[in-house]
């Protein structure tokens, strides 16, 4: 595999059974690219990550990958008798020396912006707060590639919107190569160099779009307007607030 590419998918297909989940995925992913993969519920997008994980395999095809590779899911996994200090040193057990452990805690909660939180326990932050804590822990392995299953679903919009700004901002302070299932698509426009789009299932690509414009983004900037629309537009769902319209009119 190219030294440049993290992830290689060629022709991979997924079945349970007689359930056909995926279907003859092709995709190249550089080191260092973020690509969201959004597609319509239920049409296997969290299949693709646990292939891209490791921890599934395919039926047929097979999946390279160049690097190491964290996991960061819908809802955090901090245990909740450890402290925000010791979430994130769990993810430093590389480190032999304390000195050197705590350094690195340190520098990641000031990463992260919770300093003076390191004594706090998970049910004394806001669900935002230990999603932080929780990409902490995942950064604190130095893995190469982050695998991300919907980490800002279970957040209220306002705290969603602020979290895209916080994972732009390490992500330019700690370049990892990202992939991010997501069904929020103004999310995967505002963070992601590149956005794949699956049919229903069996899933296979059926378009992918580039942005180039520089992160944080602004859902107001051309670029992610034009990326939205592109979208609801290959998933055949751009006209319903038109339809809707003309409906009350009717009424």
């Amino acid at each position: 595999m190219n030294q440049l590419v993290s992830l290689q998918l060629k022709n991979v297909s997924r079945s349970f059974g007689e359930v056909d989940v995926l279907r003859r995925i092709s995709l190249e992913i550089s080191r260092g690219e973020f690509v969201a993969v959004v597609g319509p519920s239920g049409c296997g997008k969290t299949t693709l990550l646990n292939l891209l994980s490791g921890y599934d395999r395919p039926t047929s095809g097979t999946i390279e990958s160049s690097g190491r590779r964290r996991m960061i899911y819908q809802q955090d996994g901090l245990f909740p008798w450890l402290t925000v200090n010791e979430n994130i040193g769990l993810g430093l057990r590389q480190l032999h020396g304390e000195r050197e452990r705590e350094g690195a805690v340190t520098d990641l909660l000031r990463l992260i912006r919770l300093e003076g939180f390191e004594r706090h326990y998970p049910h004394q932050l806001s669900g935002g707060m230990r999603q932080r804590v929780e990409l902490a822990r995942a950064l604190a392995g130095e893995s190469d590639i982050l695998l991300m299953d919907e980490p800002f679903s279970a957040l209220d919009y306002l705290t969603r919107m602020q979290m895209r700004r916080e994972l732009a901002r390490i992500l330019a302070e700690r370049p990892r190569t990202v992939v991010l299932v997501t069904h929020d698509i103004e999310e995967a426009a505002q963070l992601a160099d590149r956005v794949v789009v699956l049919s229903e299932r069996p899933a296979q690509i059926r378009d992918q779009l580039r942005i180039a414009a520089p992160r944080p983004r602004n859902l107001t900037d051309d670029e992610v307007v034009q990326a939205i629309h592109r979208i609801l537009t290959v998933l055949g769902i751009e006209h319903e607030p038109e339809r809707a319209t003309e409906m009350e009119r009717t009424l």
